[in-house]
C-alpha cells in the first residue's frame, strides 16, 4: 500500500485547498480512506473518513460543514476539500488506507498553514 498526498499550502484564514492523496499498490475500492492532522506535539487526530463506496462518511465535529471527503475509485484517489479554514486548522494532512478491521497504511502527509 502506497500513499501520497498533495494540495496543501499557506492560505489565510477564510480560504479554501483541496487535498489529494493517490493510492497505489492495493485494491483501492476495498479500503475504508480516512484524513487526519497532526500538530506537533499533540495526537493525530482523525478529520474524516469515507467508506468503500462512498456512501457512507464520517465527520470530526471541529471540521463538519466546512470540510468534504470524497473518493474516486477509478483514480484511486481520496479527497478533501477544506473551506473556510481557521487558523487552527493549521497542520500536517496525512491519509490513511485500511482494509476491513486491519492496520492502516500512512501516507507521508502534506503540510496546510493558515495565516493572515
Amino acid at each position: 500500500v502506497q500513499l501520497v498526498e498533495s494540495g496543501g499550502g499557506l492560505v489565510q484564514p477564510g480560504g479554501s485547498l483541496r487535498l489529494s492523496c493517490q493510492g497505489s499498490g492495493f485494491i483501492f475500492s476495498n479500503y475504508y480512506m480516512t484524513w487526519h492532522r497532526q500538530v506537533p506535539g499533540k495526537e493525530r487526530e482523525g478529520v474524516a473518513g469515507i467508506s468503500t463506496e462512498g456512501r457512507r462518511r464520517n465527520y470530526a465535529d471541529s471540521v463538519k460543514g466546512r470540510f468534504t471527503i470524497s473518493r474516486d475509485n477509478g483514480k484511486k484517489l481520496v479527497y478533501l476539500q477544506v473551506n473556510n479554514l481557521k487558523l487552527e486548522d493549521t497542520a500536517v494532512y496525512y491519509c490513511s488506507a485500511r482494509y476491513g478491521s486491519g492496520s492502516s497504511s500512512w501516507g507521508q502527509g502534506t503540510q496546510v498553514t493558515v495565516s493572515s
